[in-house]
């Protein structure tokens, strides 16, 4: 079954305790709650439990009916960090309606669930691997003698595109796994980086729901991309493709990566744009008459959570925006300034009031430390609110993984530097360095969840009591 202490902090009593002032230890108490009722309602087997009903012969989903056909088969297909529960939470729904399925998941979260009629099959995240080609491969083999009356069931969500590796003709996994590395550090957003993904991919952009034909293909999707375009989540296997190679090629030349990325890789870019090579599937192709795409959940699904949550606690709250974009310290500036904006104007909310932001900021790498955008984003921050009382901001990815670390993100007060300085921890010089995970880690900081089973971007908040 899936882990429940996974929607846990696992280290709250910890985060609690290094407050130094009593408004700090109660601004980190509601802080750590506001963050474990986000986990728990993004939670991909209460949405799954929630969304598909069974009635009869017929799957209903957000009010659209799916009879079954007496002949049919239901096979499912996916991948990505939310595939996992997903799974399983549609296999005990479904039961032995379902035929049979293949879903690629990230390495080591098998044990997390329990599934028998869908093989989970652990594979390589964020860098693709020769695993996730494998199990791939063996999603389109389930795909491969569909009829008119079989039904796909198309479990996707972020992480997907690394997940779901199997590189178009004439390019070998490596060398996408080569690019996919310079694109990770080169400081490009998740949509463009995805762009690039389907234009050198055999299934992205609209591919895996032409391998599916003729069958009804229905797409079940939690969302890591801000504003919810289904054709940019886990690179819209499954939706039209709006991208060109030649918005590809313009990528790749704005982070200085055409010249310097694998041979193979161009040539396929290339032969695109001349039409050598066949585009991804466009809006108005006569196959998307039989696929459906649903988004399960979102980025706002967990703010509107957290904003319940405070309003319980009778705290005034507000939502800046689930769209936040750019680079992880200049937000954790902005931030910091709307901390001293309450401080001293006590407002855009007023005491006790909490503040959530959600989306997907980029780190551009330049040192050689540790940590991620959310841990960056903090460690921008905190020099800006050092000193002030009963103010905490925090900023998690709700996958539990801020970048190559194994937190899911940090917290800090107007003591943190203090209490960082007396260790001789100096911001700047972290900051300078990307190391943001070295900074939080002695000073009990960083916040652990372990893997969620989920991910609908990063959440971000600002308790002041």
């Amino acid at each position: 079954m899936h882990n429940r202490n996974s929607r846990r902090i696992v280290n709250r009593d910890r985060l609690v305790s290094n407050a130094l002032f009593a408004e700090d230890k109660k601004a980190r108490e509601i802080c750590v709650r506001l963050l474990k009722k986000a986990l728990e309602t993004v939670d991909p087997r209460k949405i799954i439990k929630s969304t598909v009903k069974v009635v009869d012969d017929a799957i209903q989903i957000q009010g659209q009916t799916f009879n079954l056909a007496p002949t049919g088969r239901i096979l499912v297909v996916g991948a990505g960090k939310a595939s996992g529960a997903m799974a399983e939470a549609l296999e005990e729904t479904l039961g032995d309606r379902i035929d049979r399925g293949v879903v690629n998941i990230p390495r080591n979260t098998k044990s997390l669930y329990n599934t028998e009629r869908i093989e989970l099959n652990e594979a390589g995240h964020p860098t693709p691997d020769h695993a996730g080609e494998l199990g791939t491969q063996r999603m389109l083999a389930i795909l491969s003698d569909l009829r008119p009356d079989d039904v796909v069931i198309s479990l996707i969500s972020g992480g997907g595109s690394a997940l779901m590796p199997l590189p178009a003709e004439g390019i070998r996994l490596r060398d996408k796994v080569k690019l996919t590395r310079m694109l990770l550090l080169s400081g490009a957003t998740i949509d463009e980086i995805n762009v690039v993904r389907k234009h050198i991919s055999a299934i992205k952009g609209g591919r895996l729901a032409g391998k599916a034909k003729p069958a009804k293909v229905i797409s079940l999707i939690v969302s890591d991309v801000v504003d919810d375009p289904i054709d940019a989540i886990a690179s819209g296997p499954t939706a039209p493709d709006r991208s060109t190679y030649r918005d590809a090629k313009r990528i790749l030349e704005a982070y200085n990566l055409w010249k310097r990325c694998p041979e193979a890789i161009r040539r396929h870019i290339q032969d695109g744009i001349e039409g050598k090579v066949k585009e991804t599937p466009k809006p108005g192709d006569p196959m998307f008459g039989r696929v459906f795409n649903f988004i399960v959940a979102n980025n706002k699904v967990a703010l509107d959570a957290m904003t319940r949550e405070a309003e319980k606690m009778n705290l005034e709250s507000l939502v800046i925006s689930s769209a936040i974009e750019g680079e992880a310290r200049h937000l954790g500036t902005f931030l910091a300034g709307i901390a001293q904006e309450i401080e001293t104007n006590n407002r855009p909310v007023k005491r006790p009031g909490v503040l959530v932001a959600g989306g997907e900021p980029t780190v551009m790498v330049l040192g050689k430390g540790v940590g991620g955008r959310n841990q960056e984003a903090m460690l921008s921050a905190a020099r800006k609110i050092a000193g002030l009382r009963g103010i905490i901001l925090a900023s998690i990815g709700t996958d539990g993984v801020d970048g190559a670390t194994d937190a899911a993100g940090a917290i800090i007060d107007g003591q943190t530097v203090r209490r960082a300085e007396k260790m001789n921890l100096h911001v700047e010089e972290y900051l300078r360095n990307n190391d943001s995970y070295n900074f939080f880690k002695p000073i009990g900081d960083l916040i652990f969840t372990g893997p969620t089973g989920t991910n609908v971007n990063d959440i971000m908040l600002i308790v002041a009591v």
